[in-house]
């Protein structure tokens, strides 16, 4: 890059409060010391965020910005640039414009690459830019994964940058979690990468023990400098990242022993339609509800998520009406279909998750979804809002159905809890439980579910605090709709799905899943 253009560049982060103005002449430095363009130093030393690099790098240039996540290659596009032009220079060709060809660059302010480019494809090019790891990935995807020989290298030599420019990068990672059908990707320091198949962590030896300024590195190239900023000052952070073209992912960093750890779950780009999920229908029956307050409970990792949005996109499909979620992070990408549907992400819409709700009713919504009801006044205003005549969906990290009750009943003060209980039992509309299960084959996971209906005699027992008889009326309350969990995990073991050694650890009472189980209890 030229230097004007360099300042430019320099100058549009410190507009941005992006890079402080002693950081920029350090690096203009720097970058005229050694040649290499001004990003080069910026990436190599850490001083800018990938996504806020390339964001001001197409500002400075008055260049458009492709998302792969958002925007389709034209299909003639993709390939019309000969493969090891593509890789040499990291191009792609995007769409046709006026007979002009949009190709992405990496780079580019680099006249060389853009001749080279114009010249091998015969257009004039309308020059853009992309992110470096989402720009490789869409590469790989339109001419196929590059086949690099193995390095020979002298490993004491090389220092930490290097070996991870020769080594791992996040999408690489994230490739493999997906050829695995894995769920989460585990990065520690000390630690081989290591992948979450089925419930248990495997390791992915191969790519050797990763180094503290490895992971900092990869990480810090997939968000942005807000965030870095958040991550630094709350040492943890929520936030998505998109791997084009294929899933979408959960990103928690936090730190562990003064170094950066993450771990990484797949969320797909596609919601998954209800009819495969394996749930009972009476869950399907909470999506036509007009107003109330249902909610989707069990451990981390047990398919919340995807039930919601399964839920909300029924509503999508089939409900003229306007839909705001509140989420930590955004998971599934909503479109607009028969609603209007705007999602929130905490930390980058709205600051949490009651200063959301707390001027959602003044949006005119029709269905909320929160994320996760965390506090008191989170909970308080959901309630409000179920009881004003909105569908509220919203989760709990809890077991059962009487214990998330009891959780919302508890967090308020004594003093409240009996009128909570009155207005809980006024709005609550249902709760579903999920656990997943390890099926009999080792070759996935079962859903089991619970599944609660706020039914006249429901509704008593929370207003009279007899939480505790709920479970026996959920067993006994199938024509409403109602399973209890050891039911559910019965008929698993029955259909061979699951075994019953298996079942035993999720069930809530092991002698009552043995009767559940045998053939004369379905008599």
């Amino acid at each position: 890059m030229l230097d004007p253009q360099a300042r430019r560049l320099g100058e549009f982060l410190v507009e941005r409060h992006v890079l402080s103005r002693d950081s920029l002449e350090v690096a203009l430095a720097e970058s005229r010391r050694i040649g290499d363009p001004l990003p080069v130093v910026l990436r190599r030393q850490q001083l800018v965020g990938e996504k806020d690099l390339t964001a001001a790098i197409a500002d400075a240039l008055s260049l458009r910005f492709v998302d792969f996540g958002e925007t389709p290659l034209h299909p003639d596009a993709a390939t019309i640039v000969p493969a090891e032009i593509a890789r040499r220079y990291k191009a792609i060709g995007v769409d046709f414009e006026d007979r002009k060809l949009v190709v992405a660059f990496a780079e580019p302010g680099d006249d060389a690459a853009l001749q080279a480019v114009g010249d091998a494809t015969g257009y004039e090019i309308i020059p853009a830019t992309a992110g470096r790891y989402e720009l490789s990935q869409a590469i790989d995807m339109a001419y196929g994964p590059e086949n690099r020989p193995t390095p020979t290298l002298d490993v004491d030599s090389i220092d930490d940058a290097v070996e991870h420019e020769l080594g791992v990068n996040v999408n690489t990672l994230l490739d493999r979690v997906l050829e695995l059908k894995g769920s989460d990707l585990h990065i520690a320091a000390g630690s081989p990468p290591a992948i979450r198949v089925h419930g248990e962590l495997r390791p992915l030896v191969e790519f050797g023990e990763l180094k503290p300024s490895q992971i900092r590195e990869m990480l810090y190239a997939i968000i942005t400098q807000k965030q870095r900023e958040k991550f630094e000052n709350d040492l943890e952070l929520d936030t998505s990242y998109t791997l084009p073209g294929k899933s979408r992912f959960r990103l928690n960093m936090f730190l562990q022993r003064d170094a950066v750890g993450a771990v990484m779950r797949a969320i797909p780009y596609e919601i998954v339609p209800f009819g495969t999920l394996g749930l009972p229908p009476s869950v399907e029956q909470f999506a036509e509800l007009p107003r109330g307050l249902v909610l989707v409970t069990g451990p981390t990792g047990s398919g919340k998520s995807t039930t919601l949005a399964s839920l909300v996109d029924i509503i999508n499909r089939t409900k003229a009406v306007h839909i705001m979620t509140v989420e930590d992070p955004i998971e599934f990408l909503h479109r607009h279909k028969r609603s209007l549907i705007n999602q929130r992400e905490v930390g980058e819409d709205t600051h949490s998750f009651s200063n959301a709700l707390r001027h959602v009713l003044r949006q005119d919504p029709d269905v909320i979804l929160v994320g996760e009801m965390r506090d008191l006044e989170t909970i308080q205003t959901a309630l409000t809002a179920a009881e004003t005549g909105h569908l509220v969906f919203a989760t709990l990290h809890t077991q059962d159905a009487p214990q998330s009750i009891d959780r919302v009943i508890d967090v308020f003060p004594s003093h409240q809890q009996q009128q909570i209980r009155v207005q809980l039992a006024a709005s609550l509309q249902g709760v579903v439980t999920q656990q997943l299960i390890p099926t009999a084959d080792g070759a996935g996971r079962a859903v089991a579910a619970e599944v609660l209906v706020a039914t006249p005699a429901i509704r008593n027992l929370i207003r009279e605090a007899k939480v505790h008889q709920i479970y026996s009326m959920m067993q006994a309350g199938a024509k409403h709709g109602m399973v209890s969990m050891d039911q559910s995990l019965a008929m698993l073991v029955r259909q061979g799905r699951v075994t019953m050694d298996t079942a035993i650890e999720f069930c809530a009472n092991e002698d009552d899943l043995r009767r559940l189980s045998s053939s004369a209890a379905w008599a």
